[in-house]
């Protein structure tokens, strides 16, 4: 079985850090709707508590850099350095899905703008910290490109313009990560997509032909990184660093209208082959960066993934740890609902968060499980 070695914990926390504006103008800042902004120490030691060590977490660029080329760290500070007090290893989001208001997103110096900002935040970082950092430069470059490029979905609000997005998000990835590769060479960076399914009920070739390219556009945004698709870009396979990959329940469905698959339905294919797929085409260690379900599934689709995880590991899929995505709960992107995702609740005023119990006692026996798994290796090999 393939034997982590990445992150501090298999199981990482992910702080929803989503900062875009919606269609109507308004700019969503999660961190803050959360919480976890005044109570980012409060909610790492929880983490640590439920033997979490490692997390996913964002700085807010459109607050660090709110006049151009001047950088306010207070957003940002606090947070990274209750991260290190604690002992909490953070995969930090750059950018999120916003950007400072007076930045154009389809000019030149959006990217220039970007590789600058990720060079000073890793100099923070650096000079805050020892270990080696690890960074996801831009937020689902294929998600953003169709929600924002495509869709009008969110900010820039486009439509029809999604690969042009899609280009200029990968300048940026690639720009930030020489910027800081300067500042911090030892720095590790995980590129962060969802992995879908894509098939037709229609047996056709036609239909099934489009259901299959459909799906193969996953591997574009990772492909441009790679320099195997518009070389152009500038990608090389020194961009692919760690490969993540987001799924959740609705992320197999139907090309004719979208209508999900069910998990029990003989269409769905199991995650374990999803990973196997994207290992074999990339040969990079695997993050699930992303998972969850609402509501009292929360458990049982733990239970899934995990199990599928596991399953591609002992078929040597080098699967580095699964990220509970969000861990808190939030309010909706377009709604404000209360979406009851997270191991955690919404915090008081003393930042106390009610547990999940029914996640909780998942994670604690696939802990357990994946512990166990991972300690027969090592045992074996002290007694030979």
């Amino acid at each position: 079985m393939y034997q982590p070695s990445l992150f501090n914990s298999f199981f990482l926390g992910g702080f929803e850090c989503s900062t875009h504006r919606r269609s109507d103008g308004r700019r969503l800042d999660l961190l803050a709707a959360t919480g976890h902004d005044r109570w980012a120490a409060h909610d790492y030691g929880v983490l640590q508590r439920h033997g979490i060590r490692s997390a996913r977490d964002g700085l807010r660029w459109h607050l660090i850099e709110q006049v151009p080329g001047h950088y306010d760290w207070s957003s940002f500070l606090p947070m990274l350095q209750a991260a290190h007090r604690q002992g909490t290893q953070v995969i930090w989001d750059l950018c999120h899905y916003g950007w400072p208001d007076d930045i154009d997103i389809w000019r030149p110096q959006f990217v220039e703008r970007f590789a600058r900002f990720a060079a000073a935040a890793a100099q923070v970082v650096k000079d805050e910290t020892d270990s080696v950092p690890f960074y996801a430069p831009v937020n689902e470059i294929s998600f953003w490109s169709w929600a924002g490029g495509d869709e009008a979905y969110f900010n820039p609000m486009a439509r029809g313009r999604g690969f042009e997005l899609k280009h200029q998000l990968i300048r940026a990835s690639i720009a930030a990560i020489e910027a800081i590769r300067d500042v911090d060479p030892r720095a590790r960076f995980v590129q962060v997509d969802p992995a879908i399914h894509v098939t037709s009920r229609n047996d056709r070739p036609g239909p099934q032909r489009a259901a299959e390219d459909f799906r193969l556009s996953q591997f574009q945004g990772w492909d441009m990184l790679a320099g195997e698709l518009w070389p152009g870009l500038g990608g090389a396979p020194q961009y692919l660093d760690i490969i993540g990959v987001n799924y959740y329940s609705d992320n197999q469905w139907y090309h004719e209208d979208g209508s999900t698959i069910p998990r029990d339905c003989a269409d769905y294919r199991p995650f374990k082959g999803i990973l196997r797929e994207i290992w074999q085409r990339y040969k990079r260690p695997l993050v699930i960066a992303e998972t969850g379900a609402e509501g009292d599934v929360r458990g049982d689709w733990l239970r899934y993934v995990s199990e599928q995880a596991g399953l591609a590991m002992q078929a040597g899929v080098p699967v580095e740890g699964i990220c509970l995505y969000p861990v808190l709960d939030y309010p909706g992107w377009t709604d404000e609902r209360h979406c009851p995702v997270g191991l955690l609740g919404f915090p008081d005023e003393n930042g106390h968060r009610g547990v999940h119990e029914g996640l909780a006692d998942e994670l604690r026996l696939q802990q357990m499980r994946f512990n166990q798994a991972n300690a027969v290796p090592h045992l074996a090999e002290a007694l030979s």
